[in-house]
């Protein structure tokens, strides 16, 4: 199956009307009033706190600054110590409470948002039952065999809350496009070796996927992940399609939820940071 196309947003449209008023014996006063077309609702107000809150080229000087200028290897090598670099390490118990606040729907603040199904849901909802929410390991745990023990088995960074029965679906199978649209998350599509999550997301999953690639590499007593382009890759410590990943990060950029997360895992978690959500553009420079 092919790749879908996102949805586009289609702005509202207004309409002048002129209303002439008369005044005093033959004086006339022509009024000009915008009136809008449709009564269309106000777009949701953003979650964004202050205006300068993901001006990600603020850690330019000083938490990238190693980073910068170099590309391939030189680059993946830098980003490497960068976010290895005075991480903060939480258990898997730890990680529930981590993501009732980095994963918090911006609209009530009681729920999360669910990662495949796009679902807002209780922030207490969660456990084993089918529909509740549980923790993702969005590079699945079994390619590389990591476990739930404390380091890329409990990385918020690629942690995420999901539909218990969801989550089932998808496994530990790659990424790529095509397959049957599941029935119960609309928008994402799998077949026998392969996941591909819906639109609005394709993007943080690439990106979260190529994160774990440069955060561990070998050096740490962990599995080197890294992504290549097939699928069935099974327990070795590698996860696909590349090709497709990079073409999600193309087509989807990093939104505002998306780079609050970020911003939340660097100050009050593993103090650390996913460089492709601040700069996408070093998916290319590197693969």
């Amino acid at each position: 199956m092919g790749e879908r196309t996102p949805l586009v947003d289609i702005s509202r449209t207004t309409t002048r009307r002129r209303i002439v008023t008369a005044l005093t014996g033959t004086a006339l006063l022509a009024l000009a009033v915008q009136v809008p077309a449709t009564a269309a609702p106000e777009p949701a107000p953003s979650h964004r706190t202050t205006a300068t809150a993901y001006d990600t080229t603020a850690y330019d000087d000083t938490y990238y600054k190693d980073a910068l200028g170099k590309t391939g290897p030189e680059l993946k090598s830098a980003l490497h110590t960068i976010i290895s670099s005075g991480v903060s390490k939480l258990s898997y118990d730890q990680v529930w409470d981590a993501l009732k606040v980095t994963d918090q729907d911006p609209k009530n603040s009681s729920n999360v948002i669910l990662l495949y199904t796009g679902r807002s849901q209780s922030k207490d909802d969660n456990g084993g039952d089918p529909d509740q929410w549980n923790r993702e390991h969005v590079w699945a745990k079994s390619h590389g065999d990591f476990g739930t023990s404390t380091g890329p088995g409990t990385d918020v960074h690629h942690l995420r809350p999901t539909d218990v029965s969801v989550n089932s679906t998808r496994g530990n199978k790659d990424f790529d496009n095509g397959g049957s649209e599941v029935g119960e998350a609309p928008g994402n599509y799998t077949d026998g070796d392969s996941f591909e999550p819906r639109d609005a997301v394709k993007g943080d999953v690439a990106r979260m996927i190529l994160y774990m690639a440069v955060r561990y590499d070998g050096d740490d007593g962990f599995a080197d992940l890294e992504p290549n382009d097939k699928v069935d890759n099974g327990s070795a410590p590698a996860i696909g399609r590349l090709s497709v990943l990079k073409t999600w990060s193309e087509q989807d950029p990093p939104d505002d939820f998306e780079k609050n997360r970020n911003q939340v895992i660097f100050d009050k978690y593993q103090h650390n940071r996913n460089p492709f959500i601040d700069h996408p553009e070093w998916v290319g420079a590197i693969w």
